[in-house]
């Protein structure tokens, strides 16, 4: 750290020798630019701030009717497209400075100056928008400015009227297509029912939902006459149980009661039964005993079964019996349910003879029917997707419609000025306070870096650590120089050069800056002058 303090301070010893080219340096260039950025031309600038109101009335009451265009979206891409040509061509006709262009080259730098220099920008969270420029004449930039914020607003609120007239006009050449690709699709599909009207699927569904649904009718049917039949098996076992009851009520023979069918059998058949509830309460029925109870009372109804149907076939050649038997109401009443059933069966046997030809029909027709039903099913789904685009064109042009009637009853966009664009009375440019110091720091600079360069050229030790370390010998002792010699008056006297020098500088400096510092007090008087 010590070494590169070391340096450090040779160096700067090394300018200070040389100080003289920073004298020079400054001489050349700090009064140079100085005075030309003093003749430098003073701008003028104009601005106008402008308040974009997007918040319509309108707008909440006709949210879902009509087509809502974003207001701040179209303000944006209005200023963004601001500096483009046509409007940049616009601009200098409006303020005239294309007559100042004598030649093409000329007014392209015209209008490329304009969009250099021509500046919009957005103050903040609000829509408040600034255009301004700079320019030498203060009318000509409040000119640009008031011509630029004309054609912004003009730009901004055209644009919607040219939005609606050409979704207007998109969307009528669009219905009439529609129209002629749907009257195409109508008679196509015309034209295919008319050629296939004998064969053509009904509205059930397609070919093998008529076939699958058929074969589950013709099973459901066929199992409904499974269930009858068995009911009618039953009815008919009800209807000679009931008979022989019956017969064996109007014979002496074995019949003790006349409300029931009793036999000798009977009081047998109870004692067992009452016998096998006491022993199912105590064992179950894989027990001995239940299983011997359980065969006896199996025989013993055998038995009596037997014994009802001998009676009735001795009974049954007697008219009498015959005509008692089909007196009988319950009789009656089996024999209608029979009947019944027998028709029921009858009805569903034809209706399932009907979907068994159905089915076979169907099965004969699997290569035909399928591919008619697929071209039908193409042909209405074509026609339904250019019928449904077609009321939804004819829906979007009644909305277009309306939000057309609705930009023209009032503006979803609305301008107001907030400051209008006015001729400025002082200059704002250019920046010469901020050019003096550039043009000093640089005179400075350039002289500090060719003092340092001069220096490196032709070195001077300055000090002992420096004389050691170029000449690799060791300094014991230092001898200075007598007074006799001058060495230290013509150092002094440098020194007072360079401060006076410097001095002049900065009084020049100074004088430069009064000029426009006090414009009053200096530039009015001189002006009267000159």
């Amino acid at each position: 750290m010590q070494e590169i303090l070391e340096e450090i301070i040779d160096y700067l010893k090394g300018i200070w020798l040389k100080r003289r080219y920073i004298i020079i340096a400054t001489w050349l260039i700090c009064p140079v630019g100085w005075y030309f950025v003093a003749t430098m031309p003073d701008v003028y600038e104009s601005e106008a701030r402008v308040y974009v109101d997007t918040q319509s009335l309108l707008r909440p009451l006709l949210k879902g009717i009509t087509v809502e265009n974003n207001p701040n979206t179209q303000i944006r891409l209005m200023i963004k497209t601001l500096l483009s040509r046509p409007n940049l061509e616009r601009i200098s006709r409006m303020t005239d400075l294309d007559v100042q262009a004598t030649n093409s080259e000329e007014y392209e730098a015209i209008l490329k100056a304009l969009k250099n220099q021509l500046k919009i920008s957005k103050g903040g969270r609000e829509n408040i928008y600034t255009l301004s420029i700079e320019d030498k004449d203060p009318n000509v930039a409040k000119n640009i400015v008031q011509s630029a914020l004309t054609v912004f607003i003009e730009n901004t609120l055209g644009e919607t009227r040219s939005d609606s007239d050409s979704a207007q006009k998109f969307l009528n050449a669009q219905i009439k297509d529609y129209e002629l690709r749907l009257s195409a699709a109508e008679s196509r599909l015309t034209s295919f029912k008319q050629k296939y009207s004998g064969i053509l699927p009904n509205q059930s569904g397609g070919y093998y939902n008529k076939l699958n649904s058929s074969k589950e009718q013709l099973k459901a049917i066929e199992l409904e006459i499974l269930e009858n039949k068995t009911r009618l098996d039953s009815a008919k076992q009800q209807l000679s149980q009931s008979i022989s009851a019956t017969a064996r009520a109007t014979s002496d023979n074995k019949i003790k009661d006349n409300n029931s069918i009793q036999t000798t059998f009977d009081e047998r058949i109870n004692e067992l039964e009452a016998q096998l509830d006491m022993l199912k309460l105590r064992y179950t029925d894989r027990h001995p005993d239940v299983r011997e109870v359980t065969r006896r009372l199996e025989l013993l109804k055998k038995q009596r079964t037997n014994e009802i149907e001998k009676y009735l076939a001795q009974d049954n050649s007697n008219p009498n019996n015959l005509n008692r038997l089909n007196a009988n109401p319950v009789i009656q009443e089996v024999q209608i349910q029979v009947n019944q059933l027998e028709n029921h069966i009858a009805s569903l046997n034809v209706r399932a003879d009907d979907y068994r030809q159905r089915v076979i029909e169907l099965e004969s027709k699997i290569h035909t029917l399928p591919e008619i039903e697929a071209e039908l099913v193409a042909l209405n789904r074509g026609y339904e997707i250019t019928k449904s685009k077609y009321e939804e064109l004819l829906s979007r042009k009644e909305t277009a419609q309306l939000a057309q009637q609705a930009d023209e009853t009032t503006d979803k966009i609305q301008f107001r000025v907030i400051d209008p664009p006015r001729a400025a009375t002082k200059p704002s440019g250019p920046p010469r306070y901020i050019f003096f110091g550039l043009v000093t720091v640089l005179g400075v600079g350039v002289g500090v870096a060719l003092s340092l360069v001069m220096s490196q050229i032709t070195p001077v030790a300055t000090s002992t650590s420096q004389l050691t370390k170029i000449t690799g010998v060791p300094i014991f002792g230092v001898v200075s120089a007598n007074e006799n010699l001058g060495l230290q008056k013509w150092h002094r006297k440098k020194t007072l050069i360079f401060i006076g020098s410097n001095l002049l500088l900065l009084a020049l400096l100074c004088v430069f800056i009064s000029y426009f510092l006090f414009p009053d007090i200096i530039q009015a008087p001189l002006k009267r002058i000159f």
